[in-house]
């Protein structure tokens, strides 16, 4: 048999890995995305409740919003928007998660094996893991960055229209094409840099406390590599990239959330560092960790529903564990 022909013959995942190893990312994130939406709306909504630099500025003159809860907000939603705009926004987070957790997983993987290295006992030493997940969640973040733009921006829709705004778009791609035309490619990374640094901060918590968690409890444990280790190990990654991740995501969604100028400037913020000063001034350090418990309660069943997913694909297709 010629080298062509044995190739030919390889299953899929050994004749193209990363590629491979992207769909199979894609989706088991696409599958935690639809599970668990309804969560990450809610965190939006309270991330930019009571923003001080929207009342200094008078845009929500005459329409303050009432402080609610996690509980009261996702009810709220549901009862003066309607049930499905719970998933308001869900079509660019999938798509979101399709390029986000593709890359990442496939950029960490290769950092891991190929790039930083593991060590001879097959371990990953911590101080690796920290910078392999910090970079691979950086790399994949920029590049999903506009659908996470969108995806924000969708989200708030429904309480646009409850203020009495006219809806700013169509769909998904009304709302990718009036972005562009109104701020250029520029306009569709808007919040790329408190995008990027939050993803590096959560990815710090998700992929490297799941890796360390995982394989710390397969060398030290008698756990064996199935779903009760899998579970333990994403439970843990969900509750610290959770902590890590909240402040950056706040600064992300009001960047992403204001308006903006012709040029495609925010009319409130100036950058990240601006907006982080702004907000703790305005508003208290705590503020930062505002939409914390829903953060933190869909960044739980998240990683748990896309690490077993994730896992059990791999060991179908034939793929070694993570």
């Amino acid at each position: 048999m010629s080298p062509a022909e044995e190739e030919k013959s390889l299953p899929l995942p050994e004749r193209w890995p990363r590629a491979s190893k992207f769909a199979l990312s894609a989706c088991a994130a696409a599958v935690a995305e639809l599970v668990t939406f309804p969560l990450d709306l809610t965190k939006t909504r309270l991330q930019v409740q009571g923003e001080a630099a929207v009342h200094r500025h008078g845009a929500a003159a005459g329409q303050a919003v009432p402080y609610r809860g996690m509980l009261r907000t996702a009810a709220g939603i549901a009862q003066e928007e309607g049930l499905r705009k719970l998933w308001q926004g869900a079509t660019p987070a999938v798509y979101r998660h399709i390029v986000y957790s593709g890359v990442r997983m496939v950029a960490y993987e290769h950092l891991r094996d190929s790039v930083l290295g593991r060590s001879e006992d097959k371990s990953f030493p911590f101080w690796k893991a920290v910078v392999g997940g910090m970079s691979a969640g950086a790399i994949g973040q920029f590049f999903a960055s506009p659908t996470d733009l969108v995806k924000v921006q969708m989200q708030m829709e429904g309480k646009r229209k409850l203020e009495g705004k006219p809806l700013r778009f169509r769909g998904v791609h009304h709302a990718f094409m009036k972005i562009l035309s109104e701020g250029g490619i520029r306009g569709l990374w808007a919040g790329w840099v408190p995008n990027v640094q939050r993803a590096a901060l959560v990815n710090m918590g998700d992929l490297t406390t799941y890796d360390s968690v995982k394989h710390f409890l397969l060398l030290n444990t008698p756990l064996v590599d199935n779903s009760v280790t899998h579970s333990i190990a994403s439970c843990c990654s969900g509750l610290v990239a959770a902590v890590l991740g909240t402040p950056a995501d706040v600064v992300k969604t009001r960047i992403m959330n204001q308006p903006r100028d012709k040029q495609g400037r925010g009319l409130l913020y100036k950058s990240s560092t601006d907006c982080l000063i702004q907000t703790i001034q305005g508003e208290g350090f705590m503020s930062l960790y505002k939409g914390f418990i829903p953060t933190w309660m869909r960044m739980a069943p998240w990683s748990l529903v896309f690490w077993l997913t994730y896992e059990q694909i791999r060991r179908i297709c034939g793929v070694s564990s993570f």
